[in-house]
């Protein structure tokens, strides 16, 4: 540690340590991410973070090491706070959300932030970049017609398998998560959904050792975090709390994912944020009896009577199946 002789007349040989600021972190980070040592550079840009929270440089360049890592979720969060706290000061987040959305296979939402970066920035860094995305979305689309049968084939595989699971039907799910594995293995959510049925119908340490792989293929999946949270929590293992203090943090863009992190937050017991959660989803996107069956428990427990039994009563119309199960209450 680098230090300074202070001499005055009522201190003599006074030594003051130099201490890093955030600026010092960012720039260890930055040196760490060109040499692709992306652990080392998060973990000195979190150091970055930590020192000015607020740094809209900080989280973008943080954002493009979970890019580069394939955390793109991850990524689009940090970015859509920037724009949040910023507005139209930071364009280029647009660009990269974009280019992240694409890499979800989310194309709709891609076009929307790469047409939006070209109408705040027509001649900005990134406006070739942002022209050559759209493109590649054009031909996607022009391709289309040829993929119509196979995303038909998909849509009704992910709705027979999403009915299994809503129903807790694991050993129904199972056989159908594996044929989607095998037909589509770019599909990202069938190994944690698979993962999810194999703990509750075969054997809880594979599950648990599938995630633990999946999450060290790509740290910080939000879905392995989750899982893994929810798994240790039903086995009574302290480890649950590590995973859910992570998930407590994490604020996903996408409605599906909002979906998914506010019931798992409810079934871990942390109500109050779950409840928040709930409360932020655009309920267009809901389609699932897990919204009603723990949104209801959550505002339960929270004292709020009333809209629990209003949504309870609700989702039981939309889904029957719920009026089978225990009304929730505290």
């Amino acid at each position: 540690m680098q230090v300074t002789k202070q001499t005055t007349s009522a201190h003599n040989n006074k030594l003051v340590p130099f201490i890093p600021e955030g600026d010092f972190y960012f720039a260890k980070g930055v040196e760490a991410f060109r040499k692709r040592k992306f652990d080392i550079a998060l973990k000195w840009l979190n150091k970055a973070i930590f020192m000015k929270p607020h740094d809209p440089l900080y989280r973008c360049q943080q954002s493009i090491i979970y890019t580069e890592i394939g955390s793109y979720e991850k990524a689009n969060e940090l970015l859509v706070a920037v724009l949040n706290d910023y507005k139209e000061k930071y364009t280029d987040c647009y660009y990269l959300i974009a280019n992240n959305y694409a890499h979800l296979g989310l194309l709709n939402d891609a076009r929307k932030y790469a047409e939006t970066y070209l109408e705040l920035e027509p001649d900005g860094d990134f406006a070739v970049e942002t022209k050559n995305l759209l493109d590649m979305l054009d031909i996607d689309e022009a391709d289309d017609d040829d993929w119509d049968f196979e995303e038909d084939e998909l849509l009704m595989l992910q709705e027979t398998i999403f009915y299994h699971m809503e129903h807790y039907e694991w050993d129904e799910a199972l056989p159908l998560l594996n044929e989607m594995m095998a037909l589509y293995p770019e599909y990202p959510l069938a190994k944690h959904d698979y993962a999810c049925a194999l703990f509750y119908a075969v054997s809880e340490e594979q599950a648990i050792q599938m995630e633990l792989e999946l999450l060290a293929e790509e740290p910080g999946n939000l879905n392995s975090l989750m899982n893994l949270a929810v798994f240790y929590k039903q086995r009574h293992d302290k480890a649950y709390k590590d995973f859910s203090e992570t998930l407590l943090n994490v604020y996903p863009v996408h409605e599906q994912q909002k979906l998914r992190l506010a019931v798992s937050l409810a079934r871990l017991g942390y109500y109050e944020s779950a409840y928040t959660r709930f409360t932020g989803l655009i309920k267009s996107f809901v389609n699932s009896p897990s919204y009603y069956r723990w949104y209801s428990k959550a505002a339960a427990v929270l004292g709020e009577t009333d809209e629990a039994h209003k949504l309870w009563k609700e989702g039981c119309k939309l889904y029957p199946q719920l009026c089978s199960e225990s009304v929730p209450s505290r």
